[in-house]
């Protein structure tokens, strides 16, 4: 099903559906009503977009994701049952997409860069450029990616260790150590 870029549409301030309409929309695209899932994804892009940027830190790549995320919920509407609320599954769609482009990356980079000095890695994400503007996004931005994750994850979308553990596919302790290490970098950027 063709969508239309996110540029197109992040500019137009996403709307707030009444849960009646939601809900209406939700069954007439799982009907195959195209239509309605275009209100859908007009009403929801942004929302999707702005979790897809925080967890990757990277517009353009942002972009990819949140139509991956559209598409892949386009795919998987018939699961949906309506036993949670459709932006929470949304998210969770979104997330999960977010979650296997990372994979991925992570095996490809494997594949082309091997070393075994982690601080080589963890460098290259956190280089600070004179003139960048510091705020909570930036810097955000600027945490090594599994600390990264697990903050906005856990502070940002609200998703307990466990259920991040399950995600990313970390041990609980992991899940807390890398928040613990996010707050930590954040604190002393922000000073």
């Amino acid at each position: 099903m063709p969508l239309a870029p996110p540029f197109a549409l992040l500019s137009a301030s996403p709307s707030v559906i009444p849960t009646e309409s939601l809900l209406s929309d939700v069954r007439a695209a799982q009907s195959g009503d195209v239509a309605a899932f275009e209100r859908l994804y007009r009403a929801h892009v942004g929302r999707i977009y702005a979790l897809c940027l925080r967890l990757c830190a990277d517009r353009a790549r942002a972009e990819h994701l949140t139509q991956d995320a559209f598409v892949r919920a386009w795919e998987r509407l018939a699961s949906f049952r309506g036993d949670s609320a459709f932006p929470g599954w949304l998210r969770q769609v979104a997330v999960n997409v977010v979650m296997a482009d990372m994979r991925a990356t992570s095996r490809r980079t494997r594949r082309v860069m091997s070393t075994d000095d982690d601080e080589v890695l963890e460098s290259a994400s956190t280089t600070r450029h004179d003139g960048d503007r510091l705020d909570l996004e930036r810097a955000i931005a600027k945490l090594p990616e599994a600390a990264r994750t697990v903050f906005v994850l856990h502070d940002v979308e609200g998703y307990a260790h466990e259920e991040i553990a399950a995600l990313v596919g970390i041990a609980e302790g992991t899940s807390k150590a890398h928040l613990h290490t996010a707050r930590g970098k954040l604190k002393e950027v922000l000073r």
